[in-house]
């Protein structure tokens, strides 16, 4: 009899540490129900199993809980691997791949049918809700080559360029019909019609955030967040202003520096608030959204 008695307040104990948990998330729920979040997946949850289900789960989540999610992915890695086994060399310079046509065949193949398939089957493992979309899709998104610069010098990336136009018309059509939008980063050429352009997902999920009047843009990274000296752990930032990362960002270590920019897009184009955080732990996206600590770095005006 004690045993069971025993038992019992362990289950109430229990119960009651879930009941904590869901009533913390009743703000956040009251504050986001109806809005748009985009969320940009990438970094290590993109190739661990695990953390692709639970990102799934989370997508799934918040459609259930009121909130409308869009997904903006890229997919280096896997990329990287096709090239390869295509006997492809892949090439960088300033951070960004080298796109000649031939490797662009390989980037829109891998991202549209591969990584962008995947993502939509293990959100539909939990409903039809997920839809693949590319930034051809409905003129989703206009791009322009770019360039870099290193040492002093313009460098020819090749079909790399910026998303420059973005009509969102589809995405909210989707959104209107309960559906979970996942958009690969490719964009037409709007100077060469029929042609591609491999364009940064980071940048693209900003734009995107900006175009559908997102109440938020989170980026997935594989570091804890930003940190202001890095790599001194205890110089973690957890909040700061647009203007005070605009003065941080020449002292970024170069792979933030996109992430940052971003999120510093975002927000400069009324974009209430961004966020980079850690997706190497499960379900990072609820517990950025629904908790009161939240967790990485959040951006605000």
């Amino acid at each position: 009899m004690n045993a069971e008695i025993a038992g019992d307040a362990i289950s109430q104990e229990d119960a009651a540490a879930k009941a904590a948990v869901l009533i913390e998330s009743l703000p956040w729920l009251k504050r986001f129900a109806g809005k748009i979040i985009v969320v940009k997946f990438g970094g290590n949850a993109m190739v661990d199993d695990d953390l692709k289900r639970a990102f799934a789960e989370d997508m799934v989540y918040l459609r259930h809980a009121g909130i409308r999610p869009v997904v903006v992915h890229g997919g280096g890695p896997q990329i990287s691997a096709a090239l390869k086994e295509r006997g492809i060399a892949s090439e960088f310079r300033g951070g960004l791949r080298v796109t000649t046509p031939e490797v662009m065949t390989v980037v829109k193949d891998v991202l549209t049918t591969q990584v962008n398939t995947e993502l939509v089957d293990l959100i539909n493992t939990h409903g039809e809700f997920g839809v693949g979309l590319s930034g051809e899709s409905g003129d989703l998104f206009g791009g322009r080559r770019r360039g870099t610069v290193i040492d002093g010098e313009e460098v020819d990336l090749g079909l790399v360029g910026d998303v420059v136009e973005v009509d969102p018309s589809v995405v909210l059509e989707l959104l209107d019909d309960g559906m979970i939008p996942v958009v690969s980063s490719v964009a037409p050429d709007l100077d060469e019609p029929g042609r591609f352009l491999n364009v940064n997902a980071d940048s693209a999920a900003a734009s995107l955030a900006v175009a559908l009047g997102a109440a938020k843009l989170v980026i997935l990274t594989d570091v804890a967040g930003l940190y202001s000296d890095w790599p001194n752990r205890d110089s973690l930032v957890s909040h700061l202003t647009a203007a005070e990362l605009e003065g941080l960002l020449p002292t970024l270590e170069s792979g933030m520096i996109p992430k940052m920019t971003a999120c510093l897009e975002a927000v400069d184009g009324g974009v209430d608030k961004s966020a980079i955080i850690d997706g190497r732990i499960p379900h990072s996206i609820l517990l950025e959204i629904f908790t009161q600590q939240g967790i990485g770095t959040e951006v605000v005006k």
